[in-house]
């Protein structure tokens, strides 16, 4: 089966290697779509530490082409997205279904403790419990379920009210679905601060109601004076300018979520005092849950979250290092990869 293959820095090689056989309570999936990841663009890039050669790729989605010896629920045919992230199931945080913060964390593909080869690759292996029935959802739509998991997962954490007030900072693909995400969970006013002027149009399309050019003028000056007091502010980036950004925005008893991915040596400045005086909260949020996976994939069965809009690029598996260029350069939103096409 052909497979990308991340080499080193900056290098994906198409690699021809034998099919895998699954273990007694594993699947093997034909890969049918798998999305690019900003988490593969830094393991290609090198912005995160790997051990190469590995091949990336965790937000997928396909047929079940052969089952172990051990498993009865599936069958060869069935449609599923696959949950890349692999728990012990047996320390504390596991035990109270906070999975995603496993003692002993394997990824399929993606950011662990644990990395294994992933879905870039036109076959994978995986474990019974890390996939859900798609029915008939398309296969590229069902390739959203990771995210869209790790999305709820961070909304989650902020225990949104409806009604209330909402800052996403940063329009990129993830900042996108936080919009969308954010709209069916019952937000009032959602705002995106976004500097590139056709993410902004896609904000609007998708569910905001007031988008901010950053780089023409103060989010944190022109937010207020146009919804009053922020009750959420979502920071979608990952760069500690606009964490501190968001940290502003956030109002009197109102919480901040930091859920783009932070360089791990990056500090910001926060007031305790705020914290303390106006009960202000900040929280974080790492990847997703057997629980927010399987939501995920019913929001996505019910259509209600727009997929095509944010869709820009597709690639055969051989484009993958196209995909990562085009990111690096800060075009498009989303990339999808086809590695059976």
């Amino acid at each position: 089966m052909k497979t990308a293959l991340l080499t080193d820095t900056h290098t994906v090689k198409i690699n021809d290697t034998e099919r895998p056989e699954p273990a007694p309570h594993e699947l093997l999936v034909e890969i049918n779509a798998c999305g690019v990841c900003t988490t593969d663009l830094h393991m290609y890039s090198g912005s995160l530490t790997i051990d190469y050669p590995l091949v990336p790729g965790h937000e997928s989605a396909g047929e079940v082409a052969a089952v172990g010896d051990n498993v009865d629920d599936f069958r060869v045919g069935d449609r599923v997205a696959i949950n890349p992230s692999v728990p012990c199931n047996e320390c504390r945080a596991c035990k109270s279904g906070r999975e995603n913060l496993c003692h002993d964390l394997t990824s399929i593909g993606g950011a662990a403790k644990n990395i294994i080869d992933g879905a870039f690759a036109e076959y994978a292996t995986v474990p019974i419990g890390n996939v859900e029935r798609i029915g008939d959802l398309d296969y590229r739509t069902a390739s959203f379920a990771e995210p869209l998991g790790c999305v709820i997962n961070g909304i989650d954490q902020v225990d949104l009210t409806s009604g209330e007030t909402v800052v996403v900072v940063g329009g990129g693909f993830i900042g996108q679905l936080l919009v969308q995400a954010l709209r069916t969970s019952g937000a009032g006013t959602i705002v995106l601060s976004e500097p590139v002027a056709e993410r902004r149009e896609i904000g609007l399309e998708v569910g905001a109601d007031h988008v901010v050019d950053p780089s023409d003028e103060d989010p944190t000056a022109v937010i207020p004076d146009l919804v009053g007091t922020v009750d959420v502010a979502i920071e979608a980036v990952g760069f500690p300018e606009t964490i501190t950004q968001a940290l502003d925005l956030t109002g009197p008893g109102g919480r901040t979520l930091v859920f783009g991915v932070p360089p791990e040596d990056s500090m910001v400045e926060l007031s305790p005092f705020d914290l303390f005086f106006e009960e202000r909260e900040v929280v974080g949020s790492y990847s997703l849950t057997p629980n927010t996976f399987s939501r995920a994939v019913a929001l996505l069965e019910s259509g209600r979250i727009d997929v095509d809009t944010l869709v820009t690029d597709e690639f055969a598996l051989e484009g993958l290092e196209t995909a990562f260029e085009q990111m690096e350069a800060g075009k498009g939103l989303k990339k999808l990869v086809y590695p059976n096409r």
